[in-house]
């Protein structure tokens, strides 16, 4: 049960009403929204509709004050409405009775799997197939804290996306093509002549890291010293492929430890591929030449001081101007070769080619230059029918006790995604990370994570599922034959839960299926996070106040009915935390250790 939904239709239909008799034209009703007010004590729900539409509604009504006032008399007379009155110049604010949060809680108990689920064919629901590209790591060593925080956001992402009823699928782009894999087989190279018994010095600008001390073991054990006799164009291409398998399987053992499966590995190589003809990159460009958008011209130099490799040449060009882009982009290099823009359109035009409509690529931050072009690639590759929303990932600090932890990809001496989750466990790594926007950046404190205090966000919402669900053993205690399955507690006495926190705590139980939208909507799982937080502490609020007021406990042994339903709100919450919790791919822990 939505109560946003719910009053949104209400209000739809008091304007419906208005437009039938002649006093509005007819009118988007998609356009208002029914929401939780900026201030609690203005009510339970805020409405726009007055101000959105005062233009359609000026020869009906003198100002949005007096349109509002209109519909909050038409909404007076609304089933479980206590008030509704108008604020400044024409906002709505309503106050529910509490029997409208006695039927949420019934209906978050009668069917606690789908509380929070967006019905599926309601006008605004999301839908449609949605491909989630999330980590694509190059292929070049172990996962650090940076490519964590991707995964993890892109992760949450995807099973919110399907929580609101998207086909969604989990991707990752290997990029297994270009100069940076032939360092790694160079690299490589250099382990398997050291496993071979000789004295290595890794020259600078190779990988010196220890993690490819089993790949060249891996390669000395298959061939022995059979690779040494070969000059580099042989042996690159077997190195190559025995480094770039050894990675991916240590990356997807990485992203298995904080419980992250991907269903598709799309290799960048194959995209270059012309054993059977033209390549994928081939044919897209050639399919945008059809189209009219590609030609050969010249690039004006950059503004500012033009970069050394920049020359001033006939190029081959994707239009991207005519879809938002700064300047037209180029898609072949002066040798010949595919721009790795090319490369990304033709990945692009293979994702729009297997029907997605909705495309989320999570990259770093340091590729918010190449938005724009991507957005103009996914417009003409899909007729801007198919959208791509690009979400950037801010850096992450590594501390331990407010100290800074150092990590260098290429000295070999950084700290690995894995030690973290090792060290601070999963739940810690995967909560901290979306306990902020993905576009801000992060200090990640390896002590502060995993305090047991309630400055540790973590710590705080499992907590309160914890005390959640001691209050269901404290009322076993006391009641030992009391019936406390859902289906039973979805019919105890709900109205006797008068108490302010008790109804503080039911109306922000009541928020969590407009809290999934909208975070749903907007792509940002840290709203999840943000909600769960704000849930867990009324909970704990109320929690403290039966600590000095006996008769707001929740197990009351002299009390049976008022326990029942106590019991039924604290259920509630776990329904709620553990929903939360399971779509940021945290754990629910019914004790703390």
């Amino acid at each position: 049960m939505n109560i946003f939904d719910l009053f949104h239709a209400r209000i739809a239909s008091i304007l419906e009403c208005l437009q039938s008799g002649g006093r509005l034209p007819p009118l988007d009703l998609s356009r208002f929204v029914v929401e939780p007010p900026k201030d609690a004590a203005l009510g339970d729900l805020a409405c726009n509709a007055a101000m959105v539409y005062a233009k359609e509604a000026k020869a009906a009504f003198a100002n949005p004050r007096e349109f509002a006032v209109a519909i909050c008399y038409a909404l007076a007379e609304s089933e479980g409405v206590a008030t509704a009155e108008v604020a400044g110049p024409g906002f709505i604010n309503i106050r529910l009775k509490p029997e409208v949060f006695s039927q949420v809680l019934r209906a978050a108990l009668s069917d606690p799997e789908n509380f929070g689920r967006v019905e599926k064919g309601r006008a605004g629901a999301l839908q449609g197939k949605v491909n989630v590209e999330y980590v694509s790591a190059n292929p070049t060593g172990p996962m650090h804290v940076g490519h964590g925080r991707g995964a993890v956001f892109g992760d949450a992402l995807a099973n919110l996306l399907a929580f609101s009823g998207c086909e969604v699928t989990r991707e990752y782009y290997i990029n297994d093509a270009g100069a940076q894999v032939d360092v790694l087989a160079r690299s490589a190279f250099m382990r398997y002549r050291e496993a071979l018994g000789e004295t290595i010095t890794i020259p600078e600008g190779l990988y010196p890291g220890d993690y490819l001390k089993p790949v060249g073991a891996a390669l000395a054990e298959t061939h022995g010293k059979a690779l040494l006799d070969k000059p580099e164009s042989e042996w690159l291409p077997i190195v190559k492929n025995a480094a770039i398998d050894a990675m991916m399987d240590m990356i997807r053992d990485d992203l298995a430890a904080l419980n992250i499966r991907h269903e598709v590995f799309f290799s960048e190589r194959t995209l270059h591929d012309r054993a059977a003809g033209p390549s994928p990159i081939d044919r897209a460009i050639d399919w945008l030449r059809e189209k009219g958008l590609v030609y050969e011209g010249r690039l004006p130099p950059p503004k500012g001081q033009a970069p050394d490799d920049w020359e001033d040449r006939e190029q081959t060009l994707f239009r991207s101007t005519d879809f938002g882009d700064d300047v037209d982009r180029a898609l072949k290099k002066s040798d010949g070769s595919p721009t790795y823009f090319a490369a990304d359109i033709a990945y692009h035009k293979d994702k729009i080619d297997r029907g997605f409509d909705t495309l989320v690529d999570v990259w770093g931050a340091d590729h918010g230059g190449y938005v724009k072009r991507m957005g103009a690639a996914v417009a003409a590759l899909s007729d801007r029918k198919a959208t791509l929303d690009v979400k950037l990932c801010q850096l992450v600090k590594l501390m331990r006790n407010g100290e800074p932890v150092k990590m260098s990809k290429r000295a070999g001496d950084f700290v690995t995604l894995r030690e973290v989750v090792d060290e601070v466990g999963v739940d810690a790594v995967r909560f901290m990370m979306l306990y902020r926007k993905n576009d801000a950046p992060l200090d990640f404190d390896l002590a502060k994570v995993i305090e047991q205090s309630k400055d540790n966000a973590v710590f705080y919402v499992q907590y309160a599922h914890a005390r959640a669900k001691s209050v269901l053993r404290q009322a076993l205690a006391a009641f030992p034959d009391l019936d406390v399955s859902l289906a039973s507690l979805a019919k105890s006495k709900l109205e006797l839960l008068t108490d302010e926190g008790e109804l503080q705590l039911s109306r922000t139980i009541a928020q969590y299926p407009r809290a999934i939208e909208a975070a749903a909507a907007a792509h940002e799982p840290h709203r999840v996070a943000f909600y769960l937080h704000e849930l867990s502490s009324v909970f704990h609020a109320h929690w403290n106040r039966g600590k000095d007021q006996p008769h707001l406990r929740f197990v009351i042994s002299t009390e049976r009915d008022l326990t029942s339903a106590r019991v039924a709100l604290v259920l509630c919450l776990t329904v709620v935390l553990g929903s939360g919790l399971r779509l940021l791919g945290v754990s629910a822990p019914d004790e703390m250790r």
